[in-house]
C-alpha cells in the first residue's frame, strides 16, 4: 500500500533552532542505531519509520557501521526511502557518519580524509541518496590532524553531498578547535553529538563545559543515547531481563548494572511517576530542559524497537517543563555513574 503521511504530522512535534543555524530540528530525532540492521524485520522497520513521520520526526540519523552486519541499517533505510520518503525527502533531515571501524585494513577507520570521503560516498550509494543533511566525523582521531577531519567535512559539504558539518564526541577544547578550523575553510560547524543522560553527565563538566563552547561557536547539539542506553527505560527496575541488551552485552555492559545505579534508576523512576511520566519521557524531557544561557540540548536523539515503544518515547513532549522543585530532587539520582563508553582515555 501505498504510505501517505498523516496530515496532522507538523501539529504536536516542537522543532528547535540548531545552533545560530537557519536549520530547525525536531526535539526528539529517531536514531537507527540499533532495530534497522538485518537482525530485525523489515516491516517492523518501515512500521516505526512511517509512525515517526506521522508524528513529526523529519530527522532521521545514521552511521556508515550500524547494522548488523555493519553498513545494513542504510542499505534497509534506502529501501524504505525508495518506498515511502521518496516524495518527502525535502521535508527529512538525514544523517550519516564516519569515524568508527568498517572496512578491512587501514582506510577503514578513524578521521583521514581517505576514509571519510570514501565512507560519504558508499554512505550515499546505500541510501540511494544524492546528499546527506549533516555528515559527522563520528569521533576525533588522535593520529589525524584535525585539519584534515575538517578538511574533508568541508570537501563533502563544498562538492554538495553534505548540507551541513558535524562532530561527535568531541571535547569542549576539541569543539572549539574544529570549529575554528571549519570557520576558516568557509563551513560553519553545525552541530555537536554527544552522549549525554542523567547518568552521564559529563558534557556539563569544564570551563567551558560543551553547552559553553558550542554557544561560542554558534553550534547546536544532539544527545544521544539520552536513556543510557536503556538503563533509564524502567527495564532494568527489578534487575536485568534476560532479553535486555546488558544480558546481551549489546551496548550495556553489565558491570554497569550496579546496586548504587539501581538505586538511581529507581528513585528517578518515583519522580516520573509524580510527574504522571515514565521514566523514559521524563529522561527525554530532562535531556531538553532549558537550562540556562549556553547550556541546552536542540533535539534527543532516541531508537525504538515498535512503533508502541516509539509512541510512549515521543509522549515526552507533551511535559518539557519542570518545577524547581523536581529539579533539585532529580539531581539527588542523576549523577556520573560510570557509563559513558565513548569517553576518551
Amino acid at each position: 500500500m501505498t504510505y501517505s503521511p498523516a496530515e496532522t504530522r507538523y501539529e504536536s512535534m516542537p522543532y528547535r533552532r540548531v545552533g545560530r543555524s537557519g536549520l530547525k530540528l525536531p526535539a526528539i530525532s529517531l536514531g537507527l542505531w540499533h532495530n534497522f540492521g538485518d537482525d530485525k524485520p523489515f516491516e517492523v522497520q518501515r512500521a516505526i519509520l512511517r509512525r515517526a513521520f506521522d508524528l513529526g520526526v523529519t530527522h532521521f540519523d545514521l552511521a556508515n557501521n550500524y547494522g548488523p552486519p555493519y553498513g545494513a541499517a542504510e542499505t534497509n533505510f534506502g529501501r524504505h526511502f525508495k518506498d515511502d520518503f521518496r516524495p518527502y525527502r525535502d521535508e527529512l533531515i538525514i544523517s550519516s557518519k564516519a569515524g568508527y571501524d568498517m572496512w578491512p585494513g587501514p582506510y577503514g577507520n578513524w578521521g583521514s580524509r581517505k576514509y571519510l570521503l570514501a565512507s560519504l560516498d558508499q554512505s550515499l550509494q546505500r541510501m540511494g541518496l544524492d546528499y546527506v543533511d549533516i555528515f559527522y566525523s563520528h569521533r576525533p582521531d588522535p593520529e589525524t590532524p584535525m585539519e584534515e577531519t575538517m578538511g574533508a567535512l568541508d570537501q563533502a559539504v563544498r562538492s554538495g553531498k553534505a548540507l551541513y558539518a558535524g562532530i561527535s564526541s568531541y571535547t569542549p577544547q576539541q569543539t572549539l578547535e574544529a570549529a575554528r578550523i571549519l570557520k576558516e575553510l568557509g563551513t560553519p560547524l553545525l552541530i555537536h553529538q554527544p552522549s549525554y543522560s542523567m547518568l552521564n553527565r559529563w558534557t556539563e563538566n569544564g570551563s567551558p563545559n560543551l553547552y559553553e563552547a558550542l554557544e561560542q561557536v554558534g553550534a547546536g547539539c544532539i544527545a544521544f543515547s539520552p536513556l543510557a542506553q536503556g538503563m533509564l527505560t524502567g527495564r532494568y527496575l527489578n534487575g536485568v531481563p534476560a532479553d535486555s541488551r546488558a544480558a546481551q552485552d549489546k551496548s550495556l555492559d553489565s558491570a554497569m548494572i550496579t546496586a548504587e545505579n539501581l538505586d538511581r534508576v529507581r528513585g528517578l523512576h518515583r519522580i516520573a511517576e509524580g510527574r504522571g511520566q515514565t521514566l523514559a519521557q521524563m529522561a527525554i524531557a530532562w535531556i531538553l530542559r532549558e537550562q540556562g544561557k549556553g547550556s541546552s540540548v536542540t533535539s534527543a536523539l532516541v531508537g525504538a524497537s515498535s512503533v508502541r515503544q516509539l509512541e510512549d518515547t515521543l509522549s515526552a513532549v507533551n511535559n518539557l517543563d519542570f518545577t524547581a522543585d523536581e529539579v533539585n530532587a532529580i539531581d539527588q539520582f542523576a549523577v556520573e555513574s560510570d557509563i559513558n563508553l565513548w569517553k576518551q582515555t
